[in-house]
């Protein structure tokens, strides 16, 4: 089939159920099949515009602050968003969307890894034994 132009823009609610499955069960499918953080960000950055992927990473940064009990107007000075946008947020999470939470989670324990900072010791002794354990056993009773 061949589509003008004026055919390529299709709404939601002009879709069918069958239609409806067949292009979520590819969207899905396919955001499934992306491993790993760089994978993903090529992705979206191929399927979506800087809007609609500044808009979906706004909408998760919102429902961190509202799990965290922020309040709605310190969100939305923090994110330049407005009160309905929030209230949209904030009523998913109520309604106990799991997608939103599993994400959310996520989004934690990545953030805490990213916290992590390993010390290094400043002697170069220290920083060899750390990294060749194995290879200092013979050493062990010296100081």
């Amino acid at each position: 089939m061949i589509y003008h132009s004026k055919d390529m823009k299709v709404k939601a609610k002009e879709l069918t159920d069958a239609q409806r499955i067949e292009i979520l069960d590819t969207l899905y499918t396919t955001a499934g099949s992306v491993r790993g953080r760089a994978a993903m960000k090529l992705f979206l950055r191929d399927l979506l515009t800087e809007s609609e992927r500044i808009m979906l990473g706004r909408r998760i940064l919102i429902a961190r602050g509202l799990v965290s009990k922020k309040k709605y107007d310190e969100i939305s000075a923090e994110l330049k968003v407005g009160h309905d946008t929030i209230e949209r947020v904030h009523k998913w999470l109520q309604d106990q969307l799991p997608g939103y939470e599993s994400a959310l989670k996520g989004l934690e324990q990545e953030f805490a890894k990213r916290k992590f900072k390993k010390t290094y010791s400043t002697s170069a002794w220290a920083r060899l034994k750390a990294k060749y354990p194995g290879h200092f056993l013979l050493f062990s009773g010296r100081k």
